[in-house]
C-alpha cells in the first residue's frame, strides 16, 4: 500500500503549463471540483474542438503576468458555490505539482475574486493521494 503525504488546509502548488509556480491553494474537502481563479473567460472551436481562453489571477495579484492561456474543454458542469448559488463553469485539465511530483487535475475556471486564495483544491484533485491534517498549512514547503 502507497503511503499517502500529508497536506495542510492551504498549500503552495504550482501549475507549469499555466506558469504559476508556488501560487497559494486552500484545501477544501467540502468542495468536489478545485477551482482556479481567472477572468476573461471565452469558450471558441477549434478544428471542431470545443476550446476555452482565460486570463489568470487578477492585475493586482503578483504572478499576474497578462498571458492569456488556451486550452481544451474537458467539459461544462453545473457546480454549486458555497454560497449556495449554482452556475455552470467551464472544466480544464492541467499539470499540478505539489510535493515535487506532478498530477493530473481537472480545475473549474471560476470568478475568485472576493475570496483570499485563487486556487481551491477539492476532493477529486487530492483523493486517493493526500491526507489533509487541517490543524497544518504548508507542510509540502518543508520538504523542498
Amino acid at each position: 500500500m502507497k503511503t499517502k503525504k500529508v497536506i495542510g488546509r492551504r498549500e503552495e502548488i504550482s501549475l507549469p503549463d499555466l506558469d504559476l509556480q508556488n501560487v497559494d491553494a486552500k484545501v477544501d474537502t467540502g468542495a468536489y471540483t478545485s477551482a482556479l481563479h481567472c477572468h476573461d473567460v471565452e469558450l471558441f472551436e477549434s478544428d471542431g474542438k470545443e476550446m476555452v481562453r482565460f486570463k489568470l489571477l487578477d492585475p493586482g495579484h503578483p504572478q499576474y503576468n497578462h498571458k492569456e492561456f488556451e486550452l481544451p474543454v474537458v467539459r461544462i458542469k453545473k457546480i454549486k458555490s458555497s454560497s449556495g448559488h449554482t452556475q455552470k463553469r467551464v472544466i480544464i485539465k492541467t499539470t499540478m505539482v505539489l510535493y515535487g511530483k506532478k498530477y493530473m487535475a481537472e480545475f473549474s475556471l471560476a470568478d475568485r475574486t472576493n475570496m483570499v486564495y485563487p486556487v481551491l483544491l477539492g476532493r477529486k484533485a487530492i483523493s486517493g493521494k493526500f491526507i489533509v491534517d487541517v490543524s497544518k498549512f504548508n507542510i509540502s514547503n518543508l520538504e523542498r
